[in-house]
């Protein structure tokens, strides 16, 4: 089972050679010479009045798998009141962050990635992950009390995004002609969020060393607060790595995995990774909307005709083998999909 590693920043103080497992012989770090992509912007305000704000949305997630949310009722100063707490969290003295240490094979808690082979290669991340909602499953000493803004203002953007995500996801139905609960109600009524607060230490070796590697999430939706100084994360769009841009007023929400297989293959689950940076360190704030652990997620019926036939299987508590398939470089959607 997975076994632990110090944290990035604890190899980062350290100094000294960079440990094997987080280098790749090839240069797989990625390029940063690669352009900008222009994301969607769509206005969540608009989505319940607005047919092209719905087009909009349909047209993003169709092509891209993701858009920047703007309009959806929290302020820049706000947002940046939590891309703060982040930051200062990450900033506490290593004895401070470790009382909220995460457990072997566990994932709540401070840390990076559990270790499950001799094959895997670690991601030059820490992070705090947490159980945001319900909740009843919140697991509140690994809470950080310092700073102390941390756990009010987490308890309030958790009641924010849980709004914004059920208002994305009734739109998505909308944008497909479906009964506007379909996606919520397969979810259940006890979805999770689960918000993940990264910061990506600055990095001896960018050219053999990434952030994050490429991925889709295990998320239905993901809601991403991006760092408003400083790019890192990529997107694939038609075989090709592209910038994604930071709105600092913007949430850049992306398909997951279970929408892509709700959906019937109709929306893309947005492939991407975080490159990183020799000069500056980055943060983040993910939480993503995942489907209560015993609900069966496959293709909503109304997707499925003799022109577009089920295209996935029906599966169920995907996180755990997603994880699985994640660690060894490989992705776990791909078993879903049905040959024919």
């Amino acid at each position: 089972m997975g076994s632990l590693l110090k944290t990035v920043q604890e190899v980062v103080l350290e100094g000294g050679q960079v440990p094997e497992y987080f280098l790749y012989k090839d240069g797989h770090g990625g390029s940063r010479d690669v352009p900008f992509i222009d994301i969607p912007v769509v206005d969540v305000g608009l989505l319940a009045t607005s047919s092209q704000e719905l087009q909009k949305l349909n047209s993003a997630l169709t092509n891209f798998g993701c858009f920047q949310a703007i309009n959806h009722g929290m302020s820049v100063e706000y947002l940046n009141q939590l891309r703060e707490i982040t930051r200062e969290f990450f900033q506490l003295p290593l004895e401070e962050k470790k009382k909220y240490l995460k457990q072997e094979n566990d994932i709540e808690g401070y840390g990076n990635d559990n270790v499950y082979s001799d094959q895997q290669k670690g991601d030059w991340n820490d992070r705090l992950f947490l159980s945001l909602y319900p909740e009843q499953q919140r697991r509140l000493k690994l809470w950080p009390e310092n700073p102390k803004a941390f756990r009010s203002i987490v308890r309030e953007y958790s009641e924010k995004i849980k709004s914004i995500s059920e208002i994305i996801l009734k739109a998505m139905a909308r944008s497909l002609n479906l009964e506007e609960n379909c996606f919520v109600e397969q979810y259940g009524q006890r979805s999770k969020l689960n918000g993940r607060f990264t910061l990506y230490p600055k990095c001896p070796r960018p050219d053999l060393i990434v952030g994050s590697k490429p991925h889709g999430d295990a998320s239905a939706i993901t809601l991403l607060l991006q760092d408003q100084s400083i790019d890192g994360l990529q997107i694939l769009k038609d075989n090709q790595w592209f910038k994604a841009p930071s709105i600092p007023e913007a949430l850049l929400v992306n398909v997951g995995d279970q929408a892509e297989i709700s959906s019937n293959g109709a929306f893309k689950s947005a492939i991407h990774k975080v490159l990183t940076n020799s000069e500056r360190e980055r943060i983040s704030l993910a939480v993503f909307y995942v489907p209560e652990q015993d609900k069966l997620v496959g293709p909503l019926e109304g997707l499925i005709d003799e022109s577009r036939p089920k295209l996935y299987t029906t599966v169920k508590n995907y996180v755990n083998t997603y994880l699985q398939y994640y660690h060894q470089g490989k992705k776990a959607i791909e078993e879903t999909k049905i040959q024919y």
